[in-house]
């Protein structure tokens, strides 16, 4: 296995825990995960040692003794807790700058920390829903799809961040195809898994019940799948979503694909509430991200856990290394 390059760690909302939580990572990993923090220093924790490096070229090196910092210049204060959209294109830019040098081949992946989208809107005009959508516009993808991730369990919504009664509607045969078929690809490019399995899970509960609780799963999910069996794809289901995440189910498939928002975060959220990381698949790079917010209430204490960000930054160099 090839050693990847370092991460490109985007600086994230500099009033929320993102400074806070890159710093822990550091000093848990040190060398044995080479990244560098793209930002401005003045919003890292006081007493941070810092080099400033040229180029990720120079991160594993300082990465033993030191964070490595590619410096930007923010326009907006240093306050934790209120977002500042005088900071605005300075997050911007970081994100940019971050899937530049991954594109270019002198970063191996991109890992994001989180952001403020009305501090950006505010601020910058930000154009787009979230972190997600502006990774894909940078792309040039129209589509991509969010995993959540663990030791325990992959999971890929088909539909996200829209109200529970919209979801029927939204959810199309070929949005369901499209969300299978570039999750089967990101299993076998970017973690390294010849014949993914992927389970479906129904939409209705018990899958429907052959018609007695909705009837997608008869009109048009079953043979989707049939059809995505005969094409070569390892996909099974639709299963019953409450029968879906115990262990012995999900030893049984390398990630599940749910229908809405909270049947896939529940069951990973549960399992592994610290630990969980958000991938995009289906871009022309890796990107990782801790799962979770700004956190604006303990900004700045010193209590922010960085379990989240290091698995994210562990997870993007082991992908990084397969690929």
């Amino acid at each position: 296995m090839s050693q990847p390059g370092p991460i490109a760690l985007s600086c994230g909302e500099p009033a929320g825990i993102g400074p806070e939580i890159a710093v822990k990572a550091w000093q848990a990993l040190r060398d044995s995960c080479p990244f560098f923090w793209i930002g401005d220093a003045r919003h890292l924790p006081a007493g941070t040692p810092v080099t400033e490096i040229a180029s990720p070229a120079a991160a594993a090196a300082a990465c033993a003794d030191s964070f490595p910092v590619l410096p930007l210049t923010f326009g907006g204060g240093t306050a934790k807790g209120t977002a500042d959209p005088d900071n605005a294109a300075g997050v911007i830019e970081s994100i940019e700058t971050a899937v530049q040098l991954v594109r270019s081949g002198k970063a191996s992946a991109v890992c994001t920390a989180p952001i403020h989208k009305k501090a950006l809107i505010d601020g910058a005009g930000f154009a787009y829903p979230g972190h997600t959508e502006f990774l894909a516009a940078l792309a040039g993808r129209e589509r991509v799809v969010m995993m959540l991730a663990s030791d325990q369990l992959r999971v890929v919504p088909a539909t996200i961040h829209i109200a529970l009664s919209d979801v029927p509607a939204a959810l199309t045969p070929e949005l369901l195809r499209e969300t299978i078929g570039i999750t089967a690809a990101g299993l076998r490019d970017q973690f390294g898994i010849a014949s993914p399995r992927i389970a479906v899970a129904g939409l209705n509960p018990h899958a429907g019940e052959g018609g007695a609780m909705g009837r997608e799963e008869l009109d048009w999910i079953n043979a989707l799948i049939v059809q995505m069996q005969g094409e070569g794809l390892n996909v099974t289901g639709p299963h019953p979503a409450d029968t879906m995440f115990h262990a012995a189910a999900r030893a049984r498939y390398d990630a599940a694909v749910c229908m809405y928002h909270d049947q896939a975060l529940i069951p990973i959220k549960t399992l592994d509430f610290d630990r969980g990381v958000n991938v995009t698949l289906g871009l022309p790079f890796i990107r990782t991200s801790p799962d979770h917010g700004t956190a604006f209430d303990i900004a700045g204490t010193g209590q922010a856990n960085p379990s989240s960000l290091i698995q994210a930054l562990k997870l993007a160099q082991t992908m990084a290394a397969g690929t």
